[in-house]
């Protein structure tokens, strides 16, 4: 009998274990699988769309982005719409991009291209970029995305304009990375991935917080009424996450999470430069308004307590030779393993991710949040100017 029977030590971490256990469970099948249940709900017509194909505005900003553009730009002039324009705002920088979208223009009437000079100072050139693409635009209803970014299929705008009915003026998209072997490529489509999770995840909940610049659509009239990037003109960076976060509610904001309607990225080459978006997406996370972070930082931390609530069970139990309650630990950590599996995979296969995740999800598991509290400390040592506008 004395297998059955727990030192006052072990009740305490297993039980602890156990409550974690279950909020981490809850976190996967109520939170982290919304995006399946929404996708099988507009199978099912479950889900109400548009059928109407409003003219559109698709506004890029380009930066020395030429190669790109080759690449990428001929997906978005091809797509299956009936009206639309597509805005190319550069920063002048001479790269050639000029020349080849003056090219372009001869075969793609709905392509328009302009600059903004190199002397422009005290605002980002982004945010400057965006702003002359969206008042030139003669439609309501805009599209942003990067020159970095290509449409999974010619149906990308198709998907999102089902999405602009009457009390609509948002709808946040998903981005993904093209497939990539490597250790340092899975880890970023991992950390893409599970970010889509919450922020998609959440917008299906209605709370949005946040979208990114690679896929997103917003009406100009909103754009204006809320006086644009006026409220974070001083900062470097915020032009899709701030801004989403200002004006995004549980009324007025769509998801659209069809893998046809995702926009595919070349993984990066370096990891210096996936660290630097890190760090500035780190840098305006701690300006968002709303309950949102603090609901992933509970996870966060939960996640971390729970992982060292079974293993340090287990290793109080090895050492005193209770193998049941050694069990139970690792019986908890392998459930709660199966379910993260199934969630996270499930919304990948939704998204049209192409990696899956199985073996490498305990690695993942406690990489994530150490590699967001590194973003978070170079952002508290960096100087403060290195994210304000130049």
């Amino acid at each position: 009998m004395t297998a059955f029977t727990f030192d006052c030590n072990e009740t305490i971490l297993l039980t602890a274990t156990g409550l974690l256990f279950l909020i981490q469970i809850a976190f996967y099948t109520i939170y982290y699988l919304r995006i399946p249940r929404h996708e099988k709900d507009a199978g099912r017509e479950a889900t109400p769309y548009s059928t109407d194909c409003p003219p559109l505005s698709v506004v890029i900003y380009a930066r020395e982005s030429c190669e790109q553009l080759q690449a990428n730009l001929p997906a978005v002039l091809e797509q299956d719409y009936p009206q639309y324009e597509i805005i190319v705002i550069t920063d002048g920088t001479d790269d050639g991009t000029s020349d080849y979208l003056t090219q372009l223009q001869i075969a793609h009437p709905h392509l328009y291209h302009s600059f903004i000079p190199n002397s422009s100072r005290y605002i980002s050139h982004k945010k400057l970029a965006l702003t002359l693409g969206i008042k030139a635009a003669h439609y309501d209803w805009l599209v942003m995305t990067e020159t970095d970014c290509r449409p999974a299929t010619n149906q990308w705008l198709r998907l999102l304009a089902r999405n602009f009915t009457s009390g609509t003026e948002i709808v946040l998209g998903y981005n993904n990375y093209q497939r990539s072997k490597g250790w340092f490529h899975k880890c970023i489509a991992y950390d893409n991935l599970f970010q889509a999770m919450r922020y998609l995840g959440a917008a299906l909940g209605g709370h949005p917080y946040m979208g990114l610049g690679r896929n997103l659509a917003y009406r100009k009239e909103l754009f204006y009424k809320t006086k644009g990037f006026s409220n974070h003109l001083n900062l470097l960076r915020g032009d899709d996450d701030l801004f989403v976060n200002q004006i995004a509610t549980g009324r007025n904001t769509r998801v659209e999470t069809d893998a046809h309607a995702v926009m595919q990225r070349r993984p990066y080459a370096r990891t210096k430069d996936w660290r630097e978006e890190k760090i500035g997406y780190a840098s305006t996370a701690r300006l968002y308004k709303g309950m949102q972070r603090y609901v992933s930082g509970l996870e966060t931390t939960t996640r971390l307590l729970f992982h060292t609530g079974w293993i340090g069970t287990a290793m109080l139990a090895v050492n005193l030779q209770h193998w049941l309650v050694a069990g139970m630990a690792l019986l908890l950590f392998l459930f709660r393993w199966g379910v993260q599996a199934y969630a996270i995979n499930k919304n990948a296969r939704t998204l049209g991710d192409p990696q899956r995740y199985y073996l490498t999800l305990p690695l993942f598991d406690i990489i994530q949040p150490i590699q967001s509290l590194r973003w978070k400390l170079y952002c508290l040592f960096r100087r403060k100017s290195e994210f304000l506008r130049k």
